[in-house]
């Protein structure tokens, strides 16, 4: 037995067969709900792998997950590494010409698609040559002439529940595409084995990893239930996808839903007993709080142990809030990536006064970018991972060269994130590389003014960009949402408030009020629509 995905998760069905998997709860939508024990997913999982299988879909061949929230997509992840078919997310956001350009570089074989998505899937589909599978979940949306393809429901009828496939390997690959804030989305290639041991901690994310694959089941039967994860954003996005593995790995049940909506995932904890809650920042933990001082007041949330973000951050200040509600909950910023799996938590310390700072694990550097050398203590590098990284980019030599190296014996991933280190081994993030203003010669990274302003009592979401200056070659802008209610705030005001928290020239000359501020369906920053924001208005400057 090696380090496979699908291998490890059949031996956690082996040990707890009828151990409780995975619940899913319909919200918003029809209200239904489904409970799979571990024995009913694997069985569930291989009915799919097999019906791929007779569909002359091969190993090493690329599937692509268009999908919402459901059982079916985890069922179909674990379909795809059962039969060592590739599984590929899809943003389910993206319009024709993304979903083309997705589908021809990712060379999917393959696709399962929510019927919702019938119109777009018509259009891309034909203009992808290597696509020949097509797999709907739901009915068919009646106004639209959907695309040739198999009702889900009938594939599953027609599969077998038993397992009997080849033997799979280490190597067999996972690949997650990354849309990032610039650029089109890039397809990261993971071996399931650096997959295991840097996107889901070696069976044990806050322990020891596992030794052996076989020690995996070992500890899952040894131990108890209990422990219940939540991973409320997208599947889509990694994380999510990653979250619900960590908890299979545990041998406990995951939780989804459809979509977020926070006075349902509020009840969901209520009622399944939620330990473990994963989410995007303050775009997700705000709502909540809203809710639990308004309809939802006095839920109760005693059940939860921690609540962890990454993706983005959860400011100070919204952390602060949430804790007075809920005092018992341990809130956690982790620092990861598509590229690198999980590098570090932020500390204690970590807020507006001492800026985003990481304990990173022992694999975790900031390295000069040019000569890839550890920098100095104080001094600015990029942040890099060693040991367990991904293979690189799929289709895409040229960007896994920039972002790829080997030190000695040793492969390296090369982060976009610019960061410091202290003597200690303390990191401390800046920001993306690739959203840094430029301001007079002085660098501002947005994240550090957001969480400025985001502390101001009237501001409920906020995103910075750069503006053209003739003077200064660049300024801060800013884009900022409102409280419900709250009186528009002047750009003196804002820029009065950030005087106490940032440096002269990181104060914003521009502010744009939006009833909405964009983010991906996750929560993660939109950088290119703030940009398209700020950029034309002619606002007023200081």
């Amino acid at each position: 037995m090696e380090y496979n995905l699908a291998d490890l998760f059949e031996s956690v069905v082996d040990a707890v067969p009828e151990r409780e998997a995975l619940v899913y709860l319909d919200h918003p939508g029809t209200g239904a709900e489904r409970r799979l024990t571990y024995a009913e997913l694997d069985a569930a999982a291989n009915r799919i792998a097999h019906h791929l299988i007779e569909a002359g879909i091969t190993p090493g061949e690329h599937l692509g997950l268009h999908l919402y929230n459901g059982v079916e997509y985890l069922q179909t992840v674990l379909a795809c590494l059962k039969a060592r078919i590739v599984p590929v997310n899809v943003n389910y956001r993206y319009v024709e010409e993304e979903l083309v350009y997705l589908y021809r570089d990712a060379d999917l074989a393959a696709l399962v698609f929510d019927a919702e998505f019938d119109e777009r899937v018509s259009a891309a589909a034909p203009k992808a040559p290597t696509l020949r599978h097509l797999i709907r979940v739901g009915a068919p949306v009646a106004r639209v002439h959907g695309p040739d393809s198999v009702a889900f429901t009938d594939a599953e009828a027609a599969g077998s529940p038993e397992r009997g496939f080849a033997p799979r390997s280490a190597g067999d690959q996972f690949i997650i595409y990354t849309g990032g804030t610039t650029g089109m989305p890039k397809g990261v290639m993971w071996r399931q084995e650096d997959l295991f041991f840097s996107g889901l901690g070696g069976g044990a994310p806050t322990g020891e990893p596992v030794k052996t694959p076989q020690e995996l089941a070992e500890r899952v039967a040894a131990g108890g239930d209990g422990i219940t994860f939540f991973p409320t954003p997208p599947l889509m996005h990694g994380t999510s996808t990653l979250t619900a593995f960590i908890g299979f790995n545990f041998g406990q049940r995951v939780v989804i839903h459809r979509k977020f909506v926070p006075q349902e995932v509020l009840r969901t904890i209520e009622k399944e007993k939620v330990t473990s809650v994963s989410l995007v920042g303050d775009a997700m933990l705000r709502p909540l709080i809203d809710a639990l001082k308004g309809p939802l007041k006095g839920t109760d949330c005693s059940s939860m142990f921690s609540i962890s973000s990454s993706g983005a951050i959860m400011s100070d200040s919204v952390r602060a809030e949430f804790q007075a509600l809920v005092p018992t909950v341990m809130l956690l910023n982790n620092f990861g990536s598509s590229e690198s799996g999980f590098n570090g938590t932020a500390t204690a310390d970590s807020g507006p006064e001492k800026g985003f700072r990481l304990q990173v694990n022992s694999r975790t550097a900031v390295v000069d970018p040019a000569t890839y050398e550890p920098v100095a203590p104080g001094e600015p590098g990029r942040i890099a991972q060693r040991g367990h990284v991904p293979l690189g980019y799929y289709n895409d030599p040229q960007k896994t060269a920039e972002t790829f190296f080997r030190r000695g014996d040793e492969r390296w991933v090369l982060l976009g994130d610019m960061a410091t280190v202290d003597a200690d081994g303390i990191v401390t993030v800046l920001g993306r590389g690739s959203q840094c203003i430029n301001t007079g010669g002085e660098k501002v990274y947005p994240e550090e003014v957001e969480q400025a302003l985001k502390a101001h009592p009237d501001v409920y979401d906020a995103l910075v960009a750069g503006v053209p200056d003739e003077r200064w070659g660049n300024h801060v802008a800013a884009v900022v949402q409102l409280r419900e209610g709250a009186a528009e705030p002047s750009l003196d005001d804002v820029q009065a408030h950030c005087r106490t928290r940032l440096a002269g020239y990181k104060i914003p000359r521009r502010l744009v009020i939006t009833p909405r501020i964009q983010r991906s369906p996750s929560g993660k920053a939109d950088y290119r629509w703030a940009r398209s924001v700020v950029a034309p208005r002619r606002g007023p400057e200081g």
